[in-house]
């Protein structure tokens, strides 16, 4: 499936989606790479089997198997430290941030693929997250490594639609499965 047959898939009320979609996949402020990483850390991120099948297929062929690797680390790194991290800021009671995290993160040490890359994809995934403790800290290593807040506004929002197209077809797929009439799309 590609991006095309993915947008395809979308209802009508959900043709914003599919304009977004198109005009972010030409994103001009992020490098080809940059992009497919976004993407697939997103559609990872997000789980749901025909966006992680589009994406895939409209965008693997653009990474290295390195930068594949280093997406698919963003995703799963940050789904453990997102939910760490945003509990220390939520949780009011100051001793929590004197324990020890006790948990392994080497791999944001060395992710593999482009630095800039593995970046934007934990930004693209913390934003999914919800945890502002990990956006801002990558935001600062992203913009240590050369790259721009224009190009962490444009992660985000191709996590944004990620989500959305992902959320939309997750929600198709439950109302086609259920018993009764079906629901107009």
């Amino acid at each position: 499936m590609s991006l095309a047959r993915l947008a395809g898939q979308l209802p009508d009320f959900a043709d914003d989606l599919k304009h977004n979609l198109r005009a972010l996949a030409g994103e001009a402020t992020l490098g080809e790479t940059q992009k497919a990483s976004c993407f697939l850390a997103a559609a990872f991120a997000c789980g749901e089997p025909l966006t992680i099948e589009a994406l895939m297929a409209e965008f693997q062929p653009k990474l290295t198997p390195a930068g594949l690797r280093a997406a698919k680390a963003a995703t799963a790194i940050m789904s453990m430290t997102n939910i760490y991290w945003r509990f220390l800021h939520l949780a009011s009671a100051p001793e929590f941030a004197q324990l020890p995290a006790n948990l392994k993160m080497s791999i944001v040490a060395r992710p593999g693929g482009e630095p800039l890359d593995f970046e934007l994809a934990t930004i693209a995934v913390s934003a999914l997250n919800g945890c502002g403790l990990c956006i801002e800290a990558h935001l600062k290593k992203l913009l240590k490594a050369g790259g721009s807040h224009a190009q962490a506004q444009a992660a985000v929002r191709i996590a944004a639609v990620v989500h959305a197209v992902a959320n939309v077809l997750r929600c198709e797929a439950a109302l086609a499965a259920r018993p009764g009439p079906a629901v107009a799309r």
